[in-house]
């Protein structure tokens, strides 16, 4: 029987079973940022463990309240800061050089093919998108992969997911993972790894790729996986290039994380997205979708683009495009934060800051801020907030809030019309 991906690199990686099912890891990545990290490091140092496994495998970033806004969350980045100069992580990220996690780590090329990576957050799945084991962790075991560089797993089952047909114009990776986790169900993966497959996902860039795996979680999935190929190669190309001698050689070296034909699923589900439409979340779950034809009218006081979905270049192009030469509506505000300082300098260069400013947005430095309600786009009770975030749970982005998810085309619509707009109207 052949194995899964997920089945390959946790065999490639076992170090030890010390129970039946529990398997310990060793660890290719150990992902930091300031909000759950500090608690790590707050208890290492007071059971006398203030030390790390290897400095050059840990990354940290201050991403989530970026510049601080209180004395609280500057404590946070100030636990964060220290601890990485004390202990000179080579890949540490402060304000002007941070962005959002799940969009800057894999920037940076860190992630590769095969590995293996934890972080305490639940996105973290994101990095799957390379062919790679990536999993949200709580803070005991956050604590062990920074001291040890293993982390223990009950080794999940696969859903396949095989999507197939062809996206029409206007339809995007996230109007296809809104569809697939409406079809699971929040609850539909839960200990399960989702692995994507079909011409869909074959051709989508890893920017659409990432914005699959990203939700992965939000169907209770512990990681969402594509399936390693020459996209992947070409994103990792300036990094890996020394270390391949063409692109083909590094292809054929990453296809032995590729599934195996007769893998054993524990289910495969099929679909065929040809017809898919834009789809957006109403109520307070993920799973919770519609076409945006049937929240058409809904009214939204804020328009929220960036985040770990849909922060990234491509999500600011198809946004550009629907915003140039138009203005947004004077019943609410827009708000955009490009996920990372390149991808900042990137749109900028293009000139899509310009289409943004033009439009009536407000655009603010990379951070996680307006996702979770920390800052940089808090809602107040009553208020709507058209989002291409990843989560739409009650009061996500501020006590009382509403967050109605999205891809970056239908949140630029919406901005323009005051209301949720399918963006193929505009187009």
């Amino acid at each position: 029987m052949g194995q899964t991906t997920a089945e390959k690199i946790f065999a490639a990686h076992l170090r030890d079973e010390p129970f039946p099912g529990t398997k310990v890891l060793d660890l290719d990545r150990v992902l930091c940022h300031e909000i759950t990290t500090p608690i790590a490091i707050a208890d290492l140092e007071w059971r006398g463990k203030d030390r790390v496994f290897d400095n050059t495998k840990i990354k940290a970033v201050i991403d989530h309240v970026t510049p601080s806004k209180d004395s609280k969350t500057a404590l946070q980045a100030k636990t964060l800061r220290d601890w990485a100069r004390r202990h000179d992580i080579k890949d540490f990220f402060d304000i002007g050089q941070n962005g959002v996690c799940h969009a800057l780590f894999p920037e940076k090329g860190f992630i590769r093919p095969g590995f293996t990576a934890i972080m305490g957050d639940s996105h973290t799945c994101t990095h799957g998108a390379f062919g790679a084991f990536a999993a949200g962790v709580g803070t005991t075991d956050l604590e062990v992969g920074m001291l040890k560089g293993v982390c223990a797993f009950r080794e999940p089952k696969t859903i396949r997911v095989n999507l197939n047909g062809s996206l029409q114009a206007g339809v995007y990776a996230k109007d296809v993972i809104l569809f697939v986790i409406g079809q699971l169900g929040v609850n539909g993966a839960t200990d399960r790894v989702i692995e994507f497959h079909g011409p869909v996902v074959d051709a989508m860039s890893m920017d659409a790729r990432m914005t699959l795996c990203n939700m992965a979680i939000e169907a209770g999935g512990t990681c969402g996986i594509c399936q390693p190929d020459m996209v992947t190669v070409d994103y990792l190309w300036p990094f890996i290039e020394g270390d391949f001698a063409s692109k083909q050689a590094a292809q054929g070296e990453y296809r032995q994380w590729c599934a195996d034909a007769d893998a054993d699923y524990d289910k495969v589900l099929d679909f065929n997205v040809t017809e898919l439409v834009p789809h957006v979340t109403y109520g307070y779950k993920p799973d919770c979708v519609k076409p945006a034809s049937e929240m058409a009218g809904t009214k939204i006081d804020q328009v929220y683009i960036g985040t770990c979905t849909n922060g990234r270049i491509e999500d600011l192009r198809q946004a550009a495009e629907v915003l140039k030469g138009r203005k947004i509506s004077q019943s609410l505000r827009g708000i955009v934060s490009p996920a990372t300082p390149k991808i900042f300098q990137e749109a900028l260069a293009e000139g899509l800051i310009q289409i943004f400013m033009d439009a009536g947005f407000c655009v603010t430095n990379p951070t996680c801020g307006a996702c979770l309600g920390m800052s940089n786009g808090v809602l107040a009770d009553g208020e709507a907030c058209a989002s291409t975030s990843n989560r739409n749970f009650n009061g996500r982005m501020g006590k009382g809030g509403m967050v109605h998810l999205m891809s970056p085309s239908t949140a630029a619509a919406t901005a323009i019309t005051g209301v949720i707009t399918d963006a193929r109207e505009l187009i």
